[in-house]
C-alpha cells in the first residue's frame, strides 16, 4: 500500500512540474522510480517511457483542441527521431545500470543548467512561424538527437525539445509546447516497440498509478502556470534537478 502511495505522490509531482513547465518534469520519473520505489535502472526507463508516452498524449487532446499543435512539422522532427529512438531503445537494455545512472544524472544536469540560464527574449515570445529559416539538416539532426535520448534514458526530452523547434522550425512559443508534445509522444513509443523484453517485466501496480496521477498532475500544472512566475517555476525545478543529479553521481561513486 505504501509503494501505490508513493507512486500516486511522485507522479503527482511529475505531471504538476510538467504541466507547469511545458517540459522538463518527466526528466524526475526515472529516479522517483529508482530511489522512491526500488525499480531497476533499465526497468526503471521503461516505466519511464509508459509515463511519459501516457501523459504527453493526454496533455496533446488539450493542446490539440487550442490549436496549438503543429502537426505537419510535429511529425516531419518526430521521423527523424524514429530511427534513433529504436537503436537507442534496443542499445538500454544492453548497458551496465551505472552506465544508464551516469548517463542520466549528466543529462538532467545540464537540464538544470538550461533551465537557470534566463530565457532570451526570442524565446519568451516565441518566433513569428516562418521568422526563422527551417534547414532540413539542422532539423534532421535535432530530431534525431531527440530521439536517442528518449530511446536510451527514457525521458521525454520536452525540456530539449521546445528550444528546438522554436530555434530550429520557426515555430511561435505555444505552438512549440503543443507540438513538442506529439514529438515526445511518437519518440516514446518507437522506443518501446524496442523494449517489448524489458517491458513485460513492468510492476504495473507501480506504473499504472504513477503514469494515472501524472496526467491528473499535468492538469493541475497548467493552472499552477497561471498563478505563478514562470521564472520561479524554472529555478525551483531546476535546483531539485540538479540535487537529484548530484546525488545519482554520489550514489555511483559510492
Amino acid at each position: 500500500m505504501s509503494t501505490v502511495i508513493l507512486a500516486l505522490a511522485a507522479g503527482a509531482v511529475i505531471g504538476l512540474a510538467l504541466g507547469a513547465l511545458g517540459g522538463g518534469g518527466s526528466v524526475l520519473a526515472v529516479p522517483a522510480l529508482i530511489y522512491l520505489l526500488g525499480v531497476t535502472p533499465v526497468a526503471a526507463t521503461t516505466a519511464s517511457l509508459v509515463i511519459v508516452a501516457l501523459t504527453c498524449a493526454a496533455a496533446l487532446t488539450a493542446h490539440a483542441r487550442d490549436g496549438h499543435v503543429r502537426w505537419r512539422e510535429g511529425l516531419v522532427f518526430a521521423a527523424a527521431g524514429i530511427g534513433p529512438a529504436l537503436l537507442g531503445g534496443a542499445l538500454a537494455g544492453h548497458l551496465p545500470a551505472a552506465v544508464l545512472t551516469v548517463s542520466f544524472a549528466v543529462v538532467a544536469a545540464g537540464a538544470a543548467v538550461r533551465m537557470l540560464r534566463p530565457p532570451s527574449a526570442g524565446t519568451l515570445r516565441g518566433q513569428p512561424d516562418g521568422a526563422v529559416p527551417v534547414r532540413p539538416g539542422r532539423a534532421a539532426a535535432a530530431g534525431a538527437g531527440l530521439g536517442g535520448l528518449t530511446g536510451v534514458l527514457g525521458v521525454g526530452g520536452g525540456f530539449l525539445a521546445v528550444p528546438a523547434l522554436v530555434g530550429v522550425l520557426g515555430l511561435r512559443m505555444r505552438a512549440a509546447v503543443g507540438t513538442s508534445l506529439l514529438v515526445v509522444t511518437v519518440n516514446s513509443l518507437a522506443a518501446l516497440a524496442m523494449r517489448t523484453g524489458t517491458a513485460d517485466g513492468l510492476d504495473w501496480a507501480v506504473t499504472g498509478p504513477f503514469a494515472g496521477a501524472a496526467i491528473l498532475g499535468a492538469w493541475d500544472g497548467r493552472r499552477l502556470s497561471a498563478k505563478l512566475s514562470g521564472d520561479t517555476l524554472r529555478r525551483a525545478f531546476a535546483l531539485v534537478l540538479l540535487a537529484v543529479a548530484g546525488f545519482m553521481l554520489l550514489d555511483v561513486v559510492v
